[in-house]
This record gives structure tokens, C-alpha cells and sequence, in this order.
């Protein structure tokens, strides 16, 4: 990976016996200062969102619950960690010193801490991040571009009588004029040639899986199509309705800002049928996240700012993470309207969710029964960062847009088009 790329980095521990109640304690401890207390996420460069969530445990029967610490960052993802090692370790052995394996208080440095948690990171199943390459840096730089742009564009009130030819080139001899600002009259630079052929590598060798496996899937597909219908049909589908007190301890911590995160979790229907079908459908989605939907807009969705699938518990559990723009009401319908077929696909080996018919259909249709089961299966992440929580998916693909605007040539129409930004 490159400096370009971004991370996803999940860190998982096994809670000690009696100490969840002390754990509860320790997040709720961090949460009112997420940017800058014990555990100051604002101080990691590079770090695009972060959260602590506890998952419960299983329902056959197990007691331990899971503490997931899950970082988006800018690669390289160790890096993040130390830095994180540094700042924060009181922070970390506030909630991490609640679980099993850590290192005890006559043995906690630096090295240490950063070895907890580096051998307790988990594989992404899939991840999605909104535009691949995009840093922070480059996130914060150029909204504060287009924050001075627009104060120069208050300065003056004859900007009308202008053409918008002459307005953006005064805007360009603005921003040349700004030590602080240049920069921007230089493309965004792209990822290196190295991930480049990296990224072409990874697609040719997928290419080369799906036409190993074409042959195969064509004798099967009619034994899988009857043995999957069978199995829509017998699978229970009950509706599920979330307990009040749970939605209000949701509702608590959202809609604070422009953005909000999302976890959910749930078991996968018994039976290896549903387990590898969720691996392979989990596999198309990282592969179509990486080589198709990686300039802001996942099918239609343009909300999204990353989201990542885990698996737990020996694949028999699902872990589903998200940030994304407005509120949750919002973020389903655009869901249900733009790709309930997806959202079928692949929620539908989880135990409980609404009928399917041939994998896609129905489902998430059942608009009440899909949010039931979302809200249902859905877990509170109180201690949750965002390096820009004022900054929509659009916004930041708008300040992008402004300043890829300030080189090239245009002509009259798209000068005009490009001030329309503002």
C-alpha cells in the first residue's frame, strides 16, 4: 500500500469475565471527548473515522462479549496505530485492559500496547471507502480552498458584469497569489505507479477466479437456484421489532452532525450453503468496491463515506459498519429504492431478515420489516470520531471538483458550470 490508499483496520478482543459492566463505564468515559481526551482521535494524522463498539455475545449459548475497536485511515494502517500507541495509551488501557490478553499494568510500554493490538487485528470480509486515494489531508485542504475562494468572491459585488472566463481566471491569480493556497492549482496528485499495477494485478487475477469458476457455475446453477428456493421457502422470516429503550439509546447519538455511523451485527442461517454463499457474495462486493464503485458512488448511493463486512465467531456471525451523510431514515429508503436487490443478496443469510424469493427479490421490499430487523440488529458505537463531521460525501466531491476547476482550460459554458460550485 501506498501513502494514497486507505486502511480499514479492525481490532478485536475478548472482554474478562465480569468486566462488561466496567467496560460500559469506560466507553461512556471516553465518549465525551472523543477529538482530544484520553484516547485523542483528532491527534492521529490520517485518521479518517474511528469507533468502539461491543458486540454481544452469540445466541447459542456463549457469554463473552467482543470489544471492536474499527479505524478508517489513510495507509499505512500501523503507522496510524502507533501514533495512536502514543497518544493515547491511559485511553487504551481504560477499555483494553477490560480484556482478555492485555498487557498487565507492571508490563504495559508502548511496545507492548501496539502489539495487543496488532495481533488482535481482524480481516475485512469487504470494505467500501467513497473515493479510493482521497486523504484527509487532502479532505480538510480543499474545503478551507474553497472557504477562501468564497471569501474572495464576498469582497467584491460586480462579479456579474463579468464574464465567467475573466471571474475564474481573477479567482486563479487569487489562489497563485496565496502561499497558502497554490498548491491548489496543481492537479491531485493519483496513486503511485506501484498501486496502479497492484490494483491491475488484483482485477486480472479476480477475472481469472470468475472464469475458472464460469464452467462450474453454469452445471450448477440450476441445483443452486432449486436447493436456494427450498431453502427461502423453510427458512423462518418472523417480523422483528426492536425494543423501545434500545431505539432511544440509538437515537441518542445521532443526527449530532451532517454524518452519522452505523453497526449492525447478526448470525448467518445455519448450514455451510449460506456461509459460503456469504463468502462469495462478500467477495463480489470487495472486488466491485475496489474496481468499479471507488469514485463516490456505490451504485446509485452517494452518501457513503466507508463501510466494511467482518466476520466473527468463525464466519457464523456478520459485522456491518458504515458512515455516511444524513439520518438513518434517509440512508435506508436510499437503500431500499436504489439497491435492494444488493442488500438482499447478501443480508438475506442473516437469521431473521424479511423473505427473499431467488435471492434478490422481496426482502428489503418490506420496507417496515427490513428497518425492524436494521434497528433490531443494530448496536450503539457512543465513542465515534470523524475527522470532518461537518463535511457531507457531496461537499468533499464538490471542493474536489473546485479545485481540479482551477487548472485546464474552459471555455465560457464550463467556467460558468465550475462557479456554479460555489
Amino acid at each position: 500500500m501506498t501513502a494514497r490508499d486507505q486502511e480499514p483496520i479492525t481490532v478485536m478482543a475478548s472482554v474478562g469475565p465480569g468486566a462488561i459492566g466496567r467496560l460500559h463505564d469506560a466507553i461512556e468515559a471516553l465518549s465525551r471527548d472523543v477529538s482530544e481526551g484520553p484516547l485523542p482521535f483528532g491527534r492521529i494524522e490520517g485518521l479518517h473515522f474511528a469507533r468502539f463498539v461491543i458486540i454481544p455475545p452469540s445466541g447459542d449459548g456463549g457469554s463473552i462479549h467482543q470489544l471492536m475497536l474499527l479505524l478508517d485511515c489513510d495507509a499505512p494502517g500501523r503507522m496510524r496505530l502507533r501514533r495512536l500507541v502514543a497518544t493515547g495509551g491511559d485511553g487504551l488501557d481504560l477499555v483494553f485492559g477490560l480484556c482478555a490478553g492485555y498487557p498487565s499494568e507492571a508490563n504495559r510500554t508502548a511496545s507492548t500496547r501496539y502489539a495487543y493490538l496488532r495481533d488482535h487485528r481482524i480481516p475485512a470480509a469487504a470494505t467500501y471507502v467513497n473515493t479510493i486515494g482521497r486523504t484527509v489531508a487532502q479532505t480538510h485542504a480543499e474545503a478551507r480552498l474553497r472557504e477562501e475562494v468564497e471569501r474572495f468572491l464576498d469582497s467584491r459585488d460586480d462579479w456579474a458584469a463579468m464574464p465567467a472566463v475573466e471571474v475564474r481566471n481573477k479567482i486563479q491569480g487569487f489562489v497563485k497569489g496565496r502561499a497558502d493556497l497554490n498548491w491548489a492549482l496543481k492537479a491531485a496528485p493519483g496513486p503511485a505507479l506501484s498501486e496502479r499495477l497492484r490494483d491491475k494485478l488484483h482485477l486480472l487475477a479476480g477475472v481469472g477466479v470468475l472464469a475458472v469458476l464460469a464452467p462450474i457455475a453454469i452445471v450448477g446453477a440450476i441445483p443452486f437456484a432449486v436447493h436456494l428456493r427450498r431453502l427461502e421457502r423453510r427458512d423462518p422470516a418472523p417480523r422483528v421489532f426492536p425494543d423501545e429503550a434500545h431505539v432511544r439509546e440509538l437515537a441518542e447519538i445521532e443526527d449530532l452532525v451532517h454524518q452519522n455511523q452505523f453497526t449492525a451485527f447478526g448470525e448467518l442461517k445455519p448450514g455451510s450453503f449460506r456461509r459460503y454463499l456469504a463468502i462469495g457474495l462478500l467477495w463480489a462486493v470487495n472486488f466491485g468496491a475496489r474496481h468499479r464503485f471507488n469514485n463516490g458512488n456505490l451504485s446509485g448511493v452517494k452518501t457513503i463515506h466507508a463501510a466494511r463486512w467482518i466476520f466473527i465467531d468463525d464466519k457464523r456471525r456478520v459485522v456491518f459498519c458504515s458512515n455516511y451523510d444524513g439520518s438513518l431514515e434517509n440512508y435506508m429508503d436510499d437503500f431500499i429504492d436504489k439497491v435492494a436487490w444488493g442488500l438482499n443478496a447478501v443480508f438475506s443469510n442473516g437469521v431473521g431478515y424479511p423473505r427473499t424469493s431467488w435471492l434478490i427479490k422481496g426482502g428489503a421490499k418490506d420496507e417496515l420489516a427490513f428497518k425492524s430487523y436494521i434497528r433490531a440488529h443494530q448496536v450503539a458505537s457512543p465513542v465515534w470520531y470523524s475527522a470532518y463531521p461537518d463535511l457531507t460525501a457531496v461537499n468533499i466531491a464538490n471542493n474536489a471538483r473546485i479545485r481540479a476547476g482551477l487548472s485546464g482550460e474552459m471555455d465560457e459554458a464550463s467556467a460558468l458550470e465550475w462557479l456554479r460550485r460555489f
